[in-house]
């Protein structure tokens, strides 16, 4: 049964066609050396450059992967159906993704199929914004628009569950249902949340906190993990089925170095040394200030964003498809087995 709704593998398969034009076949794993040490390169592809996969960050600028023999050629693929062509192509090992793209792949008959070997975020990462006080119950919402980001995206279908599955409204216009605007890009929302008539937005960190900071009328009010109240395995680290039957060595030092970046940052959280956090971070965003940083790993850490374990269990992939079906972009079911490795992260003993 195809799972996915409109032309979102047709969209895939030409990306690969068109990057297969001028991308020759190498081998995945290669060793190069540096500084009298031989280290195994990974060509891995981000879906986004974001503090919410700070632990990630973390782990490659303390030079935990160079601990581990690894270097990291780090590339963005500035969207999902983007970094899944990077991985079936073979430009990439691994990906860093939402797991609804392996789904996607799942029924399309790929010979060797993407498959999750790691959990990065366990939840959404958005904050609601208000302009009607500090306090807030979900019914506020009730009569009232908030934006959302665009149609199809996570956050705009995590908040779409969290109203009409978790609170039981209905999406919509009138004193009793919520309007939830979903034609807004997620880079636009801030401005737009500024310049419309709408009380409420999302926003990840730290763009929400310096909303406020702008605005001190502006509070920010939950987070969508909260209302949602469910884990949601909502990035997760992706490589083709042969590359970890091949290489299980290097997935497994990998998820070990990563798994010290989360350990470091939550040092850092829990005993108050986010100046420690936001220096090692800074060097993965640049535009960001210190400040910054520090919000925005408090807050993530707060809401206890990160996986701390890096297994994605069937619960949480039953949520994820949960979530989109509701949205009406996937319909039926898909194979935990087929597409979740979970050997890896459960062979460290976290």
């Amino acid at each position: 049964m195809n799972l996915v709704k409109g032309g979102k593998m047709k969209k895939i398969k030409i990306l690969v066609a068109s990057l297969l034009c001028f991308c020759v076949a190498v081998c995945t794993t290669i060793i190069v050396g540096c500084g009298g040490k031989d280290y195994t390169k990974i060509n891995f592809n981000e879906v986004t450059h974001s503090i919410f996969y700070a632990p990630f960050y973390a782990a490659n600028n303390l030079g935990y992967f160079e601990d581990e023999g690894l270097q990291i050629n780090l590339t963005n693929g500035g969207g999902s159906d983007v970094s899944m062509t990077a991985l079936i192509s073979g430009a990439a090992d691994m990906i860093l993704a939402g797991p609804e793209t392996v789904v996607y792949t799942s029924q399309e008959g790929i010979t060797d199929q993407p498959m999750v070997f790691g959990q990065l975020t366990q939840t959404d990462g958005s904050f609601i914004v208000s302009k009607k006080g500090p306090d807030f119950k979900i019914s506020d919402l009730l009569g009232e628009t908030i934006i959302g980001g665009r149609a199809g995206g996570m956050p705009a279908m995590t908040l779409q569950y969290a109203i009409e599955r978790v609170a039981g409204y209905q999406i919509g216009v009138g004193s009793d249902k919520v309007n939830l605007r979903t034609d807004v890009a997620f880079n636009a929302i801030a401005s737009e949340f500024e310049n419309s008539n709408a009380n409420y937005c999302t926003l990840f960190e730290p763009n929400a906190s310096n909303l406020v900071a702008a605005h001190p009328e502006y509070h920010i009010v939950a987070s969508v993990a909260d209302l949602v109240n469910q884990k949601i395995p909502y990035t997760c680290f992706i490589a083709k089925q042969s590359y970890l039957k091949n290489h299980s060595d290097i997935a497994e030092k990998f998820l070990k170095a990563v798994r010290r970046g989360y350990d470091f940052l939550k040092d850092c959280y829990e005993n108050n040394h986010l100046e420690d956090a936001a220096q090692a971070l800074k060097d993965s965003f640049t535009g960001m200030s210190i400040d910054d940083l520090k919000i925005a790993v408090a807050a993530y850490y707060r809401i206890d964003a990160f996986s701390h374990d890096m297994v994605m269990s069937r619960q949480s992939l039953d949520t994820l498809l949960a979530i989109t079906q509701n949205a009406g972009m996937l319909n039926g079911n898909t194979d935990y087995n087929k597409i979740v490795n979970t050997e890896i992260a459960s062979r460290l003993g976290l």
